[in-house]
């Protein structure tokens, strides 16, 4: 693995808190090498999948010695009953996710940070992640793999990213879902925010989606990125508020709007916390005021 302080979003002091920690399965996945997590297969296999370069922890029962005496170099065989975790990180890059009120970044970059130190975690435990990114259409589709070079890649594509246009998170979810046919851990990264269609109750549409996944037997982590600001409605004077997505603009007195504001704002995020509690989706509320480094170890150790 290069070193973390070559990329932009892969903190060195976040590999540092998370480097003793993993990131498991709770579940049952499919995949290809051995790993730390739970498979649908029994017994040992012997149905010969392909090779791959050696990387350190890989159990040297699996070495191949006779490629090892042509080739002189260390070469591992992978079989098909074997497994380890595919893992797809889904990262919302809508105009909402540029929002930052006081805080040392926007809800972007803080998801960006989140997915580039688990995208390191996972491809450290030798499991095969990729990365999405999406608007009202997808911006960003990597596949899973495991080797440092396309780790490299993703970081590199994940330093492209830029806030876009106007979510759809249910469709592209559902997209998602339909697609990917081997079951393993989901991860996404969103506001939540998508008003696409006036008049639709998108928290029901993603909702929907979720458990589109879930009905697909994946795994589901959810991190609602939100600002301090979008929490707590921490305005005194008449304020005027910009849509990040639509360009709409409206005049707001805090006086008479904030307590609605807060009500409204707390439904929004119990339903979703519910809805995730009932279709067993870990839903954790990520917070930008919070460190990223000090958040993702939190909650890596509550996972173990």
């Amino acid at each position: 693995m290069a070193a973390p302080n070559r990329y932009r979003f892969l903190d060195p002091r976040a590999v540092a808190r998370t480097k003793n920690l993993a990131l498991t399965a709770r579940g049952v996945v499919e995949g290809w090498l051995s790993g730390l997590h739970a498979s649908p297969y029994h017994g040992f296999s012997v149905e010969f999948a392909e090779h791959r370069e050696y990387s350190p922890g890989d159990d040297p029962r699996h070495l191949d010695y006779r490629s090892l005496a042509r080739t002189d170099r260390l070469f591992v065989k992978q079989y098909e009953d074997e497994t380890n975790m595919r893992v797809q990180i889904l990262l919302d890059c809508s105009g909402s996710m540029g929002y930052r009120h006081s805080g040392p970044m926007t809800k972007l970059a803080y998801a960006q940070h989140i997915a580039a130190v688990l995208a390191y975690l996972l491809t450290r435990q030798q499991d095969a992640v990729g990365l999405s990114a999406f608007d009202h259409a997808l911006r960003l589709d990597i596949p899973p793999g495991s080797t440092p070079r396309h780790f490299h890649e993703m970081m590199r594509r994940l330093e492209q990213i830029e806030p876009g246009e106007p979510t759809d998170i249910a469709d592209t979810l559902h997209r998602m879902a339909s697609r990917l046919k081997r079951r393993g851990l989901i991860i996404l990264l969103s506001d939540l925010y998508d008003d696409r269609e006036p008049g639709r109750d998108d928290a029901d549409a993603v909702i929907r989606a979720l458990h589109h996944f879930r009905h697909r037997r994946h795994e589901v982590i959810l991190f609602h990125v939100l600002d301090r600001a979008e929490i707590e409605f921490p305005f005194d004077d008449l304020t005027g508020f910009t849509d990040l997505e639509t360009g709409r603009r409206i005049e707001v007195d805090p006086a008479y709007a904030a307590d609605a504001y807060r009500r409204a704002f707390q439904r929004f995020v119990d339903r979703y916390r519910r809805a995730c509690a009932e279709a067993r989706v870990d839903y954790i509320q990520a917070d930008t005021s919070t460190p990223h480094d000090e958040f993702l170890a939190r909650y890596l150790r509550s996972r173990r």
